[in-house]
C-alpha cells in the first residue's frame, strides 16, 4: 500500500467523521472515558472495534506481539504494556479488562521455534512470557501431540496466564478483589469471526455471542 492508498483512506474516514462530528468532538470537549481496557496482539488481523462494533471512545486498548502481560515490576526502566495498563485503570477509572488471544498466533507458534537471529533480542525475550503456557500444553497434551492441537490449547493457556500475570499490579488486584473491576479472557477465531469468553464456573472458554441471546442489554 502506498501514501495514495492511505490518502483515499483517510478521505473516506472524514465522510464518516463528518456524518459523527457532534459525538466525536464531544469526546474532544469532554475528554476519553473508555469502558474497558483491551489487551490485545499487534496481529493485523485482529481489530478490536470491528470485531465487537464499538464506537470511538468505548475502547482504550494496548496491543503487543501475542497479547502478553508482563508481571508488575515496580523499576524505573521503559515499560510500555504496564504503563497502559496503569493509565486505563488508575486514571481513566475502566471498570472491565479484556485479554483477547487469537487463532494461529504468531507469537504462540514462536514459542515451538528457536530464534537465533540476533536482531529479534527483544522478540526473544518478550516471548519469554509465553513460555509457561507452552509447558503446560505440552504437559496437558504431550510432546508428540499434533502440532496444530498444541498451538490452539497453548493460545488459549497463554489467555490465563496473562491473567494471573495482571493480577500481580497493585491497583488491579485491588479493585479486582473489591468487585469494581472485571477481568475478562477471550478467544478471538480469524477464521470465523467468532469469540469465546472464559468462563471461570465452567473452567472452558464459552461463545460470547451466547451471552447477546441472552441479553437485551448486549
Amino acid at each position: 500500500m502506498n501514501l495514495e492508498e492511505y490518502a483515499e483512506g483517510n478521505k473516506l474516514f472524514k465522510s464518516y467523521f463528518k456524518k459523527n462530528k457532534e459525538s466525536l468532538l464531544k469526546l474532544v470537549r469532554s475528554g476519553q472515558s473508555p469502558k474497558a481496557l483491551f489487551i490485545g496482539c499487534s496481529d493485523s488481523r485482529v481489530i478490536p472495534d470491528l470485531m465487537v462494533q464499538s464506537d470511538p471512545g468505548d475502547l482504550f486498548v494496548i496491543r503487543n506481539v501475542g497479547n502478553f502481560v508482563p508481571p508488575y515490576k515496580p523499576d524505573e526502566d521503559f515499560h510500555a504494556t504496564a504503563s497502559g495498563i496503569e493509565y486505563a485503570v488508575s486514571v481513566l477509572k475502566v471498570q472491565e479488562v479484556i485479554i483477547c488471544g487469537h487463532t494461529h498466533c504468531g507469537a504462540c507458534s514462536s514459542l515451538y521455534e528457536e530464534i537465533d537471529d540476533p536482531s529479534l533480542i527483544h522478540t526473544k525475550k518478550w516471548l519469554e512470557l509465553g513460555k509457561s503456557a507452552k509447558t503446560s500444553a505440552i504437559l496437558s497434551l504431550g510432546a508428540n501431540a499434533p502440532r496444530e492441537e498444541l498451538l490452539r490449547l497453548t493460545e488459549k493457556l497463554s489467555i490465563m496466564k496473562q491473567i494471573d500475570n495482571i493480577l500481580t499490579y497493585p491497583i488491579i488486584k485491588t479493585r479486582f478483589e473489591a468487585g469494581t473491576l472485571s477481568i475478562h479472557g477471550w478467544y478471538y477465531d480469524i477464521e470465523t469471526g467468532n469469540i469465546d469468553y472464559y468462563n471461570a464456573d465452567a473452567c472452558e472458554f464459552l461463545p460470547l455471542k451466547d451471552l447477546a441471546q441472552s441479553s437485551d442489554n448486549l
